[in-house]
């Protein structure tokens, strides 16, 4: 094994809570797309509002598709979705704080799971408000419609209408914030630091911080230990021992 890889595998062994903290990196690898790609970045406030939807229900569904859904459930979590699952199941990873929408961790079998920028897991009805927790209302092959008043959902995360999302986002935080506070060890892997001022002030003096990462970003004056490579590649040598 190679010497920053057992580093790492020693660091997991010695630690009582390591949390993972993930981002847009391990699933745009594996078919996710950029949402500027399928809408423009100009166009994105426009396209994620309750008027636009009601509008255009058939072309949010399909921007949907085209940028969230093909990837999540066609092609599924990719390889380091299923690796952190694994260490979760072995008792290796306390938690994943996520700031990805796309509720790959869940699919690939991760139980505790902060999506700190909301997911698909969290909808509302832009008409009556009504809550649907659940990421398979977008497995149907249609645009989810509540079942109270036949109005069209939307992830919470995106509703600008009365704070939802602000509510839905800041639940996530508050969660992702507990884990990482209480950590020993946190991993980071494929995210350049995305609202990371507000959960970086939380990790304690003696925690260890770890970045996997292929390019440098703002965590790498910071960790303890970077390690510049693919992160199925680290993660298979952490599992298996060599």
């Amino acid at each position: 094994m190679k010497e920053e890889y057992q580093k790492l595998k020693d660091y997991m062994d010695q630690s009582g809570k390591t949390v993972a903290v993930t981002g847009a990196g391990i699933s745009y690898l594996y078919g996710m797309r950029r949402l500027k790609q399928s809408v423009g970045l100009m166009n994105a406030g426009r396209v994620f509002s309750a008027s636009y939807i009601r509008k255009n229900p058939e072309k949010f569904y399909k921007i949907m598709k085209d940028a969230f859904l093909d990837a999540t459930f066609v092609k599924g979590p990719s390889v380091v979705h299923k690796q952190l699952a694994q260490l979760e199941e072995q008792g290796k990873l306390y938690g994943i704080a996520t700031q990805n929408l796309d509720c790959l961790h869940t699919i690939a079998g991760s139980k505790n799971v902060a999506e700190f920028q909301g997911s698909f897991r969290d909808n509302v009805c832009i008409d009556c408000g009504e809550r649907y927790h659940d990421y398979h209302v977008w497995n149907e092959g249609k645009l989810p419609r509540c079942d109270k008043c036949g109005g069209p959902l939307m992830p919470a995360s995106f509703c600008q209408e009365k704070g939802i999302n602000r509510e839905a986002m800041q639940t996530g935080m508050q969660k992702a914030i507990r884990m990482i506070a209480e950590a020993d060890l946190v991993l980071i892997i494929g995210t350049t630091g995305f609202r990371s001022e507000e959960y970086l002030s939380r990790i304690r003096p003696e925690t260890k911080l770890v970045q996997i990462n292929p390019s440098p970003t703002a965590f790498d004056s910071m960790a303890d230990l970077n390690i510049r490579a693919d992160a199925a590649e680290v993660l298979a040598a952490v599992l298996n021992g060599n």
